[in-house]
């Protein structure tokens, strides 16, 4: 994969183990936005964290257009 092109392989894993939409679902549980619940829990070491801060990049990569 060519260099800078990292959200591609990203979203394609995400979509081979099932994942593809967790996030969301974790923050609709909770009754929050996507946004909302990413911004609340950016911060953590855990897995939502992670998946949380990837939520952001691909927000901020979606604005750039």
């Amino acid at each position: 994969m060519a260099k800078g092109h990292w959200m591609q392989g990203v979203k394609k894993e995400m979509k081979s183990k099932g994942t593809e939409g967790s996030f969301s679902r974790a923050a609709h549980a909770h009754g929050k936005s996507t946004s909302e619940y990413a911004h609340e829990k950016a911060g953590s070491k855990v897995l939502v964290g992670k998946r949380a801060r990837l939520a952001l990049a691909f927000a901020a990569a979606r604005h750039k257009k």
